[in-house]
């Protein structure tokens, strides 16, 4: 796993819903060396632990990423204070990230709330080829859905009060889909009831499907060993960790 330590310029900031924040960052090594999945690992001013945040967009030509994060505690809320101009210090790219088959000609991308950022970088990959499926909890918690439209995916919206789109869970149109057929691959990333659903589904119906966890960790790298997940290798338990062997892991090695 390469990546680099380093403080670089956000280009770009922008409030794109309340307290969740997208930033551009002006970063070209660690661009070129990122793929959909990965994550970066930045460090809050006054704070001893980096906070994870998955890769959004990934720009080569222009040497940036983009990360879409939320406001969830005191560590992302001095990180959100972080403006056009100021310096982030970042660990990046960290992290195995989802496998990427050009020959996909149907892929299902499932995001919930927060976990819907890291599929906008496959929505990139596939273009007309994938189907967003986006699930919040209103309508007021929504990002996103143009930029998947500007890649040519196709876009369903869930809300959990039905203030926007489809009331209910995102797992109801992925079975509609799966029974149109043709579906070669599901990516997911969310809250861990979802990614159960979505893996129980994809098995049933024999889909290919990876999915990305979310794990409180500390070093970012394998060190420390603080978020270990259960998984299963050759049938047999084995306590993977997030940070290193993940974030993305295929959905029928997941213990759940």
């Amino acid at each position: 796993m390469k990546y680099t330590q380093g403080s670089y310029i956000i280009a770009e900031k922008t409030a794109i819903a309340r307290e969740i924040y997208s930033f551009t960052i002006s970063c070209p090594e660690v661009a070129q060396a990122a793929s959909a999945g990965q994550f970066v690992h930045i460090r809050a001013n006054g704070f001893t632990l980096r906070r994870p945040v998955s890769i959004c967009g990934i720009d080569k030509e222009n040497g940036t990423l983009r990360i879409v994060f939320e406001v969830r505690g005191d560590g992302t809320a001095e990180i959100a204070r972080l403006n056009k101009g100021d310096l982030i210090d970042m660990l990046a790219p960290l992290g195995h990230g989802f496998t990427i088959d050009k020959s996909f000609k149907k892929a299902v991308l499932v995001g919930g709330g927060i976990g819907t950022p890291p599929m906008l970088s496959l929505a990139a990959e596939y273009g007309s080829r994938a189907t967003a499926i986006s699930g919040f909890r209103s309508a007021n918690a929504v990002i996103l859905q143009d930029d998947f439209k500007k890649f040519g995916a196709e876009t369903v919206l869930c809300t959990d009060d039905g203030s926007l789109g489809i009331h209910g869970l995102v797992t109801a149109p992925l079975e509609d889909i799966m029974k149109e057929g043709g579906v070669d691959a599901v990516y997911a990333c969310g809250p861990m009831p979802m990614l159960k659903g979505v893996a129980k589904i994809c098995s049933e119906n024999g889909v290919f499907c990876e999915i990305s966890l979310e794990e409180r960790m500390a070093c970012g790298v394998g060190a420390c060993l603080g978020c270990a997940c259960r998984t299963k290798r050759n049938d047999e338990e084995y306590f993977a960790h997030v940070c290193k062997d993940g974030p993305v892991f295929n959905a029928e090695e997941v213990l759940w």
